[in-house]
């Protein structure tokens, strides 16, 4: 189906110019975008007319880019970025470069941080130019984590070649369904989210459907997680239960929806890895999400796994790992990648 820019040009924003560049239209070839989707109103990561069924804060958070990414291969050594965001997203806990910017990799090294030139410019249209090595470059653009985006373009040394990017591993995504932790609460930059740091480390493309504090396990969530094709699904709204006894009336009816959609495909179930809750609801929400774990094993169940994020900073300490004893830093997140990657390894997930 085409975009309506596509159809009416009066739709669509005026591509920018620079001397010596050319800018290029992100939604055609080589250029591949993973994550998201995008439409009228610009990049989103679920189905509208989905979302909107769910909550209100699944509503809006949808059009928040967390898990965008864009791939190609070129070797200019000039990149100008260009963005329109609707919004300027200031929180008191996590700086602009996470929220509302761009991390660029090259050949799997960072490269930097596309943002605005100032907090104000934020809300709006603006630019940001980097420098990049010499030769061929297999290129990884990471969509901000808590910010809409309504057009993005990038622009490139006009002598310079352009190609399609490096491929994820073939397997199926990994979907990716929680609190605000898997939208990337708290990261420094984009790459340093829990889910990126697997993308980018595993080579496994990945759906990132953390909306905070708006995970419920609604059924509209589960219908529709069940229908996408994934490889693993890590199924973590721990966080955003109210309590205890929400969660367990609510965390083995989600999964057997699921399950009853995908059968045979791998589920990760994760448990928080802070102590925010205190120690005993800590205690009663893990005992809930091992219960379905057992539940499912005891009924025949070969492919669901459950991995206690209470034993996540066992090597780095809580007191070093996150921003509010809640949201991960970027040692934090790291801890995430560390353990959910080695337990994905050890069990072929």
């Amino acid at each position: 189906m085409k975009r309506l820019e596509e159809i009416d040009k009066n739709f669509r924003a005026a591509a920018p110019e620079f001397a010596g560049m050319k800018t290029y239209d992100i939604h055609s070839a080589p250029f591949a975008l993973y994550g998201l989707k995008y439409g009228e109103r610009g990049f989103y990561r679920m189905d509208i007319e989905v979302a909107d069924t769910v909550s209100d804060g699944v509503k809006a958070l949808n059009f928040n880019t967390a898990g965008g990414c864009l791939r190609f291969k070129s070797d200019t050594e000039r990149i100008i970025l260009t963005a329109t965001l609707p919004d300027l997203c200031l929180m008191n806990h996590m700086p602009l470069t996470g929220s509302s910017s761009f991390s660029i990799y090259c050949d799997g090294e960072f490269c930097g941080v596309f943002r605005a030139p100032s907090v104000e410019e934020y809300k709006g249209t603006w630019s940001s130019e980097l420098h990049l090595s010499k030769g061929e470059k297999d290129i990884m653009i990471l969509f901000p984590l808590y910010n809409n985006v309504k057009e993005l373009y990038i622009s490139l040394e006009e002598t310079a070649a352009v190609s399609e990017g490096n491929k994820f591993e073939s397997r199926l995504p990994v979907v990716f369904y929680g609190s605000s932790i898997t939208q990337g609460g708290c990261a420094s930059h984009p790459g340093n989210a829990y889910t990126n740091i697997i993308m980018r480390e595993l080579n496994r493309e990945t759906i990132n459907l953390g909306f905070s504090g708006s995970c419920k396990a609604e059924k509209p969530m589960a219908d529709y997680i069940g229908r996408l094709p994934m490889s693993l699904f890590v199924y973590d709204y721990d966080h955003n239960a109210p309590d205890s006894a929400y969660l367990r009336d609510t965390h083995e009816r989600f999964f057997k929806e699921f399950r009853s959609l995908q059968p045979d495909t791998p589920v990760l179930m994760l448990s928080v890895a802070d102590g925010c809750f205190g120690k005993e609801e800590i205690e009663k929400r893990r005992a809930v999400i091992k219960k379905t774990c057992e539940n499912a094993r005891a009924a025949g169940d070969k492919n669901v796994y459950f991995l206690d994020g209470g034993h996540f900073y066992d090597e780095i300490g809580l007191r070093n790992a996150t921003v509010d004893t809640c949201h991960p830093n970027d040692l934090g997140f790291y801890a995430f990648y560390k353990n959910i990657s080695e337990f994905m390894k050890e069990n072929n997930l």
